[in-house]
């Protein structure tokens, strides 16, 4: 079984609510446990950016989940790749909403001072990610 990694973006749809975070992370903690799957989920009120690590069947039937999970618009793989080791391998799914510390990480890793993940490389998505792990308190 081959160890993978996807990170994707996508924007609250319409039918996104505010609550809809803290019941994505339940469920997606949940539901990562059982297949083995770690990653981290930032979230700035416009984008969300995910990091989903583990075997590609499992991060797989995970992404398909989200294509068909109304609260998400307009989902885009970033990257796809096989990796040799996780980087969140703490974490069911961290999490990291929009602080000052993450704003000053946008012009490190973008064009822009915005976080606009759709205008991002997946490499430059996956290093902000990992700067980002520095920020998220214990799970």
């Amino acid at each position: 079984m081959y160890l993978a990694r996807l990170i994707y973006t996508s924007h609250p749809s319409d039918n996104f609510k505010p609550e809809d975070v803290e019941n994505i992370l339940t469920a997606s903690r949940r539901n990562n446990l059982a297949k083995s799957v770690s990653g981290l989920l930032y979230f700035n009120q416009n984008y969300f950016l995910q990091c989903l690590e583990g075997s590609r069947s499992s991060i797989n039937q995970i992404y398909h989940k989200i294509l068909n999970d109304d609260r998400h618009g307009t989902p885009l793989i970033l990257e796809y790749k096989e990796i040799v080791e996780r980087d969140f391998p703490r974490w069911e799914m961290g999490y990291l909403p929009e602080t000052a510390d993450t704003r000053l990480l946008y012009r490190r890793f973008s064009g822009a001072d915005e976080f606009i993940p759709y205008h991002m490389s997946g490499e430059s998505c996956h290093r902000l990610m990992i700067e980002m792990r520095k920020l998220v308190k214990a799970v």
